[in-house]
């Protein structure tokens, strides 16, 4: 499943550039680990947060 749209170009771009792609992938990693990321902020997780919770993911 693509990234949320809704997280923004720059969470996008930090995210494609660790090699994240997906939300399964995002779905690997925990909460600080992306947020660590220079471009994912609180806005991000909360979006990628709504995402998981629709397709029965969640946070490493």
């Amino acid at each position: 499943m693509e990234l949320p749209r809704g997280i923004g170009q720059p969470a996008t771009r930090a995210l494609n550039g660790e090699g994240i792609t997906s939300l399964e992938q995002a779905a690997t990693h925990t909460e600080a680990q992306l947020l660590a990321l220079h471009g994912v902020g609180p806005k991000a997780i909360r979006v990628l947060r709504e995402a998981f919770a629709e397709h029965n993911l969640d946070f490493d």
